[in-house]
C-alpha cells in the first residue's frame, strides 16, 4: 500500500473514531442531562409529592446527586476493562446500559401510583446511569485523542467534549417542548417522552461504535508488554501525583457547570418567579455557543499548550461568578441568557476544551483508561453531583442571597487554577508507552 494511501485509511480511522465518540458522548449526554433538568422542574411533584415543594426539590437533587455517587465506580470498571480488554467493547457496553436505564426511567411509575417504591427504583436506575457514565468519559476522549494527527490532540479531544454541551442541548430542547404542554398532560405523560427518546438514540449510537478500531498507542502498549493483570492498582502506583492533579483541575467545571445548566433552573424558577422557559432558553443557547466555543479552546491549547488555556479561564471563572449572579437577579430573559451564554463558552469553554488531551497525556498508555476514568469521576462525585444540592442549601441558609453560591463558584475555579499551575505542560509528549512495559508493569 502507497505511503498516500495509508495516509487517507489513518485519516479515515481517526475521523471514523472522532465521529463515533462525539456521537455516543451526545448520546449519553442527553440521557444524563434529561434527568437533571427533569430533576430541577418536576421530579418533586411526581416522586416526592407527599412532601412540600422545598423539600421535594432536595430530594430530587438528592437523586440527581446519586448518579455522580456512581461515576467514580463505573470509572474504575471501565477503566479496568479498558486497559485490559480495550476501549471499543467497553464503550459499547457503557451505551447500551445508559440507553436502557433511560428508558427504564420514561417508563416508571410514580408515588402516587406505587408509593415508595417509585422512588426507589428512581434511584437505582439513576445509579446505573451513572455508572454508565462514569466509564464513557474516558473511553470516548481516549479514543478522539489517541487517534489525533500531530498537533491536533487539543482540537480532536475537545470534539467529544462537544458532547456534554450537545446532549445539554439536545435534552433541554426536548423538555422545553414537552414544558409547553398544558400541566396536567405534562405531570400525566409528556415527562416521559424524554426518555423514551433514549432507545432510538442508543440504537443509532451502537451501530456506529461498532464500526470503530482501537488506536495504535493502546495496540503497541498491549504488544509490548501485555495489558496489566491490576491497571487501577498500577495507577495508583505509579501515577499518584497525576491523579491528584487530573482531580484537583476539576473544581473549575466539574461542579460548577451544574450551576449554570442545574441548579439555575430552580433558582430562577422559586427564587426569582421566572417562567420556566426563560431559563431553559438561556440554558440552550449557552450549551449552543459552547459547542462552537471548545473545538476554537482545543485548537488554542494544541498552539500555546494546556495550561495557559486553563489557568486563564479558570481565573476568568473565578472573576465572573458575582457578574453572572448579577445579571440573573435582574430577572431580564435577555440578560440571563447573555449571563449563561458568556459563562458557558469562555469560562467554561476554555477550561473543559484542554481537559481531554491534557488527561490523556498525563497518564502512560497501559494504564491510561484507568487513571484518566478515576482522576475525572472522583472529582465528579466530589464535585458535580453535590453541587446543584449544597448550593440550593445555600441559598436557603442566605436567605436567597445569591452571593453565597457566586463564592461557590469562585472557590471551585482557584482551586482548578492552583492544580493546574503545579501541573506539568503536556501537549508535546508522546502518546506511546515512554519507558520498558514489560519490566515495569505490575504482573500480580
Amino acid at each position: 500500500m502507497s505511503s498516500n494511501a495509508t495516509t487517507r485509511t489513518g485519516a479515515s480511522s481517526a475521523s471514523r473514531t472522532l465521529t463515533s465518540s462525539t456521537i455516543g458522548s451526545v448520546i449519553e449526554w442527553y440521557d444524563f442531562t434529561i434527568y437533571g433538568t427533569a430533576a430541577a422542574l418536576i421530579f418533586n411533584q411526581l416522586f416526592f409529592s407527599d412532601i412540600s415543594p422545598a423539600a421535594g426539590t432536595l430530594a430530587a437533587f438528592g437523586t440527581f446527586a446519586a448518579g455522580f455517587i456512581a461515576r467514580p465506580l463505573g470509572g474504575f470498571v471501565a477503566g479496568h476493562y479498558g486497559d485490559r480488554l480495550g476501549r471499543k467493547a467497553t464503550l459499547v457496553t457503557t451505551l447500551t446500559l445508559m440507553g436502557g436505564s433511560t428508558t427504564l426511567i420514561g417508563l416508571l411509575p410514580t408515588y402516587q401510583q406505587i408509593g415508595l417504591a417509585s422512588p426507589a427504583l428512581l434511584v437505582l436506575l439513576r445509579l446505573v446511569q451513572g455508572f454508565a457514565v462514569g466509564g464513557e468519559w474516558g473511553g470516548a476522549v481516549l479514543m478522539a485523542v489517541e487517534h489525533a494527527p500531530d498537533g491536533k490532540r487539543g482540537r480532536y479531544g475537545a470534539w467529544p467534549q462537544t458532547g456534554v454541551s450537545a446532549g445539554l442541548l439536545l435534552g433541554t430542547g426536548v423538555f422545553s417542548i414537552v414544558s409547553l404542554l398544558p400541566e396536567p398532560q405534562l405531570i400525566s405523560w409528556g415527562w416521559r417522552i424524554p426518555f423514551l427518546v433514549s432507545i432510538v438514540l442508543a440504537v443509532v449510537g451502537l451501530y456506529i461504535r461498532f464500526r470503530i478500531t482501537e488506536s495504535e498507542s493502546f495496540a503497541a502498549a498491549i504488544e509490548s508488554g501485555g495489558p496489566p493483570r491490576r491497571p487501577l492498582v498500577e495507577v495508583l502506583r505509579t501515577h499518584p501525583k497525576q491523579l491528584l492533579i487530573a482531580i484537583g483541575v476539576r473544581f473549575a467545571e466539574g461542579g460548577n457547570y451544574y450551576v449554570f445548566t442545574v441548579f439555575i433552573l430552580t433558582y430562577l424558577t422559586q427564587q426569582l418567579d421566572v417562567p420556566r422557559q426563560a431559563g431553559l432558553t438561556g440554558v440552550m443557547l449557552g450549551a449552543a455557543l459552547n459547542i462552537v466555543a471548545l473545538p476554537l479552546w482545543g485548537a488554542v491549547s494544541d498552539r500555546l499548550g494546556r495550561r495557559p488555556v486553563f489557568i486563564g479561564g479558570a481565573l476568568f471563572m473565578a472573576a465572573y461568578a458575582w457578574p453572572f449572579f448579577w445579571l440573573v437577579d435582574t430577572r431580564s430573559p435577555a440578560l440571563i441568557a447573555l449571563a449563561l451564554a458568556i459563562a458557558l463558552a469562555v469560562p467554561h469553554g476554555a477550561v473543559f476544551a484542554p481537559i481531554a488531551a491534557f488527561y490523556t497525556e498525563l497518564f502512560e498508555p497501559h494504564v491510561r483508561y484507568s487513571g484518566v476514568s478515576i482522576g475525572y469521576q472522583i472529582g465528579s462525585v466530589l464535585l458535580g453531583g453535590f453541587t446543584p444540592l449544597l448550593a440550593t442549601s445555600l441559598i436557603l441558609w442566605s436567605g436567597g442571597a445569591s452571593w453565597s453560591v457566586a463564592a461557590l463558584v469562585a472557590a471551585g475555579a482557584l482551586i482548578a487554577a492552583a492544580s493546574m499551575f503545579a501541573a506539568p505542560e503536556t501537549f508535546r509528549r508522546s502518546l506511546f508507552a515512554t519507558r520498558n512495559a514489560p519490566q515495569q508493569r505490575s504482573r500480580v
